[in-house]
């Protein structure tokens, strides 16, 4: 395909390659980072993985994510983002010093596995392609090219695409994916070291069990309980995200209750600034996300915004409203 020509062009005539992960990296856009900086490190080239925050607590049984720095190298010749095309979720990349310049000056593939369209607003080549998770469009760049995949690869495929689809249980799983999975396991990758290694990680303090209770208890649930939305202040980002992502203590819970179809945790920051991340029993977190100009899967998604919080909560409401009526009417 054209895409993955050009993907593969603009990777051999680099010498030296600056992968980035946006502001809100997570175990898909971290494995695939990993993957290729083996896979491109075995091609002879200079790899440098970069954040533009520090890689958090609950991912570090990734092996290699104390190689990603937050110091950005301007002496890279072409830059690689991985698992992300829209501009809103690189804000801390773009407004680093003089990286802004560099991407307009500088070739730059995005490697992403998101329907969303692109609106990064610098010239890139886009490599897309329908798949659960960025690092199964990265091996079937690797496969097409006939490059080495070795274990540590294998491995950080396998964890990315295992964190992205739940342990191959969402819902855009492909007969594809499983197929991937079963070659990478060939190839080294081992999902039951990998999975013991994650539960070491996922394991929790008393403190953070006890802050649980106290999210579940601040669940809203509004257009008739359709709706779960739980408001995480600043102070407990502070106080907690260095243990332990608050989002993810409770958004599954929050899913599992009867007759939530979105839930949605809400952070609220000291500069005004708010982020939502979706997830969803119906096919519609893309399309909410979308309404305040994010975006993700179907049915995981994500949004930051500059707006004050209760008239956030009330768009949320009636995008999701707006969505849930949509799907009722296309499904009916």
């Amino acid at each position: 395909m054209i895409m993955y020509e050009s993907a593969t062009t603009l990777i051999n005539d680099a010498k030296k390659i600056i992968i980035i992960q946006a502001e809100n990296p997570d175990g898909d856009s971290l494995g695939s980072a990993l993957a290729l900086e083996e896979i491109l490190g075995d091609l002879g080239k200079d790899v440098i993985l970069y954040c533009p925050v520090e890689i958090p607590k609950y991912l570090r049984y990734i092996l290699g994510w104390d190689r990603v720095v937050t110091d950005f190298d301007t002496s890279a010749d072409l830059a690689i983002i991985v698992d992300t095309s829209a501009d809103v979720l690189i804000t801390k990349v773009l407004e680093t010093p003089g990286v802004r310049h560099f991407l307009e000056s500088h070739p730059v593939l995005v490697i992403d596995h998101h329907a969303t369209k692109s609106n990064l607003t610098f010239d890139h080549t886009l490599l897309i392609d329908d798949a659960v998770a960025t690092s199964e469009v990265i091996y079937r760049l690797a496969s097409d090219n006939k490059w080495a995949i070795n274990a540590h690869a294998a491995e950080c495929m396998l964890i990315a695409i295992m964190s992205d689809s739940l342990g191959l249980t969402t819902q855009n799983v492909s007969p594809n994916a499983f197929f991937t999975a079963g070659k990478l396991t060939e190839l080294g990758a081992s999902n039951a070291a990998i999975e013991e290694r994650r539960r070491e990680f996922m394991k929790k303090s008393p403190e953070i069990l006890a802050y649980k209770g106290e999210l579940i208890s601040r669940i809203e649930y509004l257009l008739d309980g359709k709706l779960a939305i739980v408001h995480i202040p600043w102070e407990d980002i502070q106080k907690y995200s260095d243990q332990y992502n608050p989002s993810v203590l409770v958004l599954d819970e929050m899913r599992l209750v009867e007759g939530v179809q979105l839930g949605v945790a809400i952070k609220t920051y000291p500069d005004g600034k708010i982020t939502g991340k979706l997830r969803g029993n119906l096919p519609i977190a893309e399309t909410v996300a979308g309404f305040f100009g994010g975006g993700g899967h179907k049915y995981a998604s994500g949004f930051r915004a500059y707006e004050n919080y209760d008239t956030i909560v009330r768009e949320l409401v009636e995008a999701t409203d707006k969505a849930i009526s949509n799907y009722d009417t296309t499904a009916a």
